[in-house]
This record gives C-alpha cells, sequence and structure tokens, in this order.
C-alpha cells in the first residue's frame, strides 16, 4: 500500500498541471513521464506505505490511514490542511476535508496519486526481481489472472497479503500439498 503527499505552490505557477486529474486514467508511461515534473514543482512531496504483514495485522483501512501519515511526515514539513481523496475522515493529527473523487477534483491530490503510483510501479518491479514467477511488474498490485495462476501454482511469498482470501486459500493449498508430499516420504515436517 502506497500512499502520497504533495504541497504545490500557488496555481498561477501551475499551468502544465491544469489537465492532471486521476492517475488511473493516465497511462503507465505518461505519470512515469510527469512525476519527476511533479517532485521539482512540489514545495513538499513525500511518500508511505504500508508492508503486507502491517497490512494483515491492522486491516486495509488501517493501514492506508498510517500509509497517509507517513507519506505527510515523509514531506519533511507539516502543512496547515490536509485534503484527502475517499471517503473517510481521518486522524492526523491535522484539519483536513476528505473530498470524494478528490483525484479528479484538486491538483494536489491528482500529483500525490501520481507520485504514489509510480512508487508503486517501481516497487512491484523489484519484487517481480526477487520473487520470480508472480508476475509483479505486470500486475501492478491487482491480481492479474497470470498472477493468481502463480499464486496457486508457487504459494504466497512473503510479501503478499495473508488476510486477501485468494493469498490465504493459495498458502492453505500450498502448505496442504506440503504437507501431503511430506507425509508420502515420511517427514513430519510441511
Amino acid at each position: 500500500m502506497a500512499a502520497g503527499a504533495v504541497i504545490l505552490p500557488p496555481a498561477r505557477r501551475l499551468s502544465w498541471l491544469s489537465g492532471l486529474r486521476d492517475s488511473k486514467q493516465l497511462t503507465s508511461r505518461r505519470r512515469e513521464e510527469i512525476a519527476p515534473r511533479i517532485k521539482q514543482t512540489a514545495l513538499a512531496w513525500g511518500i508511505g506505505w504500508a508492508a503486507a504483514q502491517e497490512i494483515d495485522a491492522l486491516g486495509i483501512l488501517p493501514a492506508t490511514r498510517l500509509a497517509m501519515r507517513r507519506a505527510i511526515a515523509a514531506c519533511g514539513v507539516f502543512p496547515d490542511y490536509v485534503l484527502v481523496d475517499g471517503r473517510d475522515r481521518h486522524d492526523f493529527g491535522l484539519p483536513h476535508r476528505v473530498l470524494i473523487r478528490g483525484d479528479e477534483r484538486v491538483a494536489s491530490i491528482a500529483a500525490a496519486s501520481v507520485i504514489a503510483k509510480v512508487f508503486r510501479d517501481g516497487w512491484m518491479r523489484d519484487l517481480d526481481m526477487l520473487h520470480h514467477g508472480y508476475r509483479f511488474a505486470d500486475n501492478k498490485g491487482y491480481a492479474t489472472r497470470a498472477h493468481r495462476v502463480a499464486l496457486r501454482r508457487l504459494g504466497p511469498c512473503p510479501c503478499h497479503r495473508f488476510s486477501y482470501e485468494p493469498v490465504r486459500s493459495a498458502a492453505d493449498a500450498t502448505l496442504h500439498w506440503r504437507w501431503s508430499l511430506g507425509s508420502a516420504t515420511g517427514s513430519n515436517v510441511p
């Protein structure tokens, strides 16, 4: 789970950002092109994350909040006011406003979404090199059919969220298969 925070200068200096909207509407290539410009233009920016184990322990919404707090802290300066994309109020210890579809309405939220997705995509490429066969670089955090097949074939790795039902099922199936295989050879070790 990755979250971004961006503090932009006054809008009059951001004409190039006027068309920036929801990062999901941009191609991966376009996000990669504009992320450095966002970082150069921003008064401050930060990335926060929550690891799979934190998501499993806390739940998805509390882990999202944790990633957001980390992103704000990574900016190095605390904003006077925080605008958040989504529906749920958060406890940042800072005044804030939650905006449904905020990444379609506010340039700083859209910019934060872009840098978060670029970070996440890079993270997924790194995971792909560490954990061969899962095709993390292709799925970018969303389980593609090929990833689900690999998950069933290989079982989960430490970067998977075990609270996510398909991962839990794959872990159970893999453990059962290993236990059965171990039992067949006389071993009691799964």
